[in-house]
């Protein structure tokens, strides 16, 4: 059984060297509360601007949450805004962003990110966060308790043409 173990165990490691090595991830840009990151692996580039929020509420209950936004060449994908509150999001109600007067639905869930159904949208979100100073993320996990992320957007703008840059 040892001998099986060990098999295992040095596969195992193997893969995650293996892994690491396929895919090269790279800080490229910290400006304020944004940074800007490209991954180079076999399927292509990644590039993308991503914050953590600057305050959560509950306060008790703090969590693993992003807010991204993505490009994707050789998918051609660009401007795709994602967010994970670091939970399972439940299908019965909405993901929703808000930014003084202007509010954004994420039309997909699936797990523990939410997505834009229409490239149109994430674009507005764009320019609403290139002129803004704050966005609030609300999401209800599988229990129908709500959360609120607030998400500073001072460096969004510097970080996103970064992303796109790097990216086209």
């Amino acid at each position: 059984m040892p001998i099986i173990k060990n098999l295992i165990l040095i596969l195992f490691s193997f893969m995650i060297v293996n892994h690491a090595n396929s895919e090269e991830v790279k800080k490229i840009l910290k400006n304020k509360d944004w940074e800007t990151y490209v991954i180079k692996n076999e399927s292509g580039k990644v590039c993308f601007a991503q914050s953590i929020p600057i305050l959560q509420a509950p306060k008790s209950n703090p969590r693993e949450a992003r807010l991204f936004v993505s490009f994707r060449p050789n998918e051609k994908i660009s401007d795709e805004i994602s967010i994970t509150s670091g939970y399972e999001y439940n299908k019965k109600n909405s993901v929703m962003a808000r930014s003084g007067k202007y509010r954004y639905k994420f039309d997909i869930s699936q797990e523990n990110f939410a997505w834009m159904a229409d490239n149109k949208k994430e674009k507005k979100m764009i320019k609403t966060m290139k002129r803004g100073s704050r966005i609030m993320i609300t999401g209800y996990n599988q229990k129908g308790s709500q959360t609120i992320d607030h998400y500073s957007l001072l460096g969004f703008t510097k970080a996103y043409n970064s992303a796109k840059k790097s990216c086209s």
